[in-house]
């Protein structure tokens, strides 16, 4: 019941602002429209909703731009599982992680390892801010940068 409450004055709100646009969309004076629309209460309409914050394991690898307005804490690595069969990779091969990160080698390396499959991950920055992927039981490491 307070659903359905909260639902109507919500969209009492809203139908209060459409017919307030309408009505200044239907003035032919340019003037008179600009000061119809600068009356408009914006206090009135409905805020969009926030962002949810991301954990630093799931802002790893992201641009800033992509995350939340709050940076969250910075962390180094991150641990997960490749998705499905894995058997090495080459330029641009891209990575689904179990956690729902993708990933994509932009390094010229390639290797070809025994397959296997969900095998464990460690994504991992250096001292200098580069980004590899180490897959457990191997020495090589490609370069990689998040695309999801």
């Amino acid at each position: 019941m307070k659903a359905c409450i909260l639902l109507f004055l919500v969209s009492g709100a809203a139908l209060a602002d459409d017919n307030a646009m309408r009505a200044c969309r239907a003035m032919t004076d340019t003037s008179a429209r600009l000061s119809c629309y600068d009356r408009i209460e914006l206090s009135a309409m409905p805020a969009a909703p926030a962002a949810p914050a991301l954990t630093p394991q799931q802002a790893f690898g992201l641009a800033p731009a992509a995350m939340a307005v709050q940076a969250p804490a910075k962390i180094d690595a991150v641990e997960s599982t490749i998705v499905g069969p894995f058997a090495g990779w080459g330029p641009n091969t891209r990575f689904k992680l179990a956690n729902g990160q993708v990933w994509r080698v932009v390094d010229g390396s390639d290797a070809t390892l025994t397959p296997t499959t969900n095998p464990k991950v460690t994504i991992k920055r250096n001292f200098i801010g580069t980004i590899f992927l180490q897959v457990e039981g191997t020495n090589s490491s490609p370069k990689v940068r998040r695309v999801e």
